[in-house]
C-alpha cells in the first residue's frame, strides 16, 4: 500500500524553514563550545613602554646636560622650572601637562619648534639626548639601551607619573 505524497503547502514551507533555521542555529552554537585549542589564538596586544622602563642611558642624559644648558635653558630655565613664555619641563606640572601621552609627541614638539630661533640648528641624535636629560631631570630612571630619535620606536614609550 502506498502512502499518499503530503502536498508542499504555505504551511509547511514555513515549518520546514523553522526546523533548518533551528538546525543551522544548533550546528553554529556546537562549532561555539568548541575546545579552545580548535580556535587560532589571538595575539595579545604589546604593553607600551613605560618612561619607568629605563629607556635612556646615564651617558646620554649627561651628553644631553650641556645641550640643554646651551639651547633650551635660557628659556625653560636652569632646572627646567619654566619662565615667562616657556612651561617647565620638569615636575608636576609637567607630568600632568604630558601624562599619557607618548615620547614621540614631546620629540616631535622640540624637534620641529626648539630652540625657538633656530630648530633646525640641533640634529635628530642631539635633541635625543637633550629628552634624555629631561627625563633624568623628572627622575625617571635609566637603562641600559640609548633613547632612539626615531618617531616609531619612540611612539611606544608613555609617559606617566609612578
Amino acid at each position: 500500500m502506498r502512502l499518499p505524497c503530503p502536498r508542499k503547502t504555505e504551511e509547511m514551507s514555513g515549518r520546514f524553514a523553522w526546523l533548518t533555521l533551528i538546525a543551522y542555529t544548533m550546528c553554529a552554537s556546537v562549532g561555539a563550545l568548541q575546545p579552545q585549542q580548535d580556535k587560532p589564538e589571538a595575539t595579545p596586544t604589546p604593553r607600551p613602554h613605560s618612561v619607568w622602563d629605563g629607556v635612556y642611558t646615564p651617558e646620554q642624559a649627561k651628553r644631553g646636560s650641556p645641550l640643554y644648558q646651551q639651547k633650551c635653558a635660557s628659556c625653560h630655565g636652569d632646572k627646567m622650572t619654566g619662565g615667562e613664555s616657556a612651561p617647565p619641563l620638569a615636575g608636576g606640572q609637567f607630568l600632568s601637562n604630558w601624562n599619557g601621552l607618548t615620547l614621540d609627541v614631546l620629540f616631535e614638539r622640540i624637534r620641529l619648534t626648539m630652540p625657538m630661533d633656530n630648530p633646525a640648528g640641533l640634529s635628530r641624535s642631539s635633541k635625543a639626548d637633550i629628552l634624555a636629560y629631561i627625563l633624568n631631570m623628572n627622575k625617571f630612571p635609566p637603562g641600559t639601551a640609548e633613547l632612539q630619535h626615531k618617531t616609531e620606536q619612540l611612539k611606544e614609550i608613555v609617559i606617566e607619573p609612578k
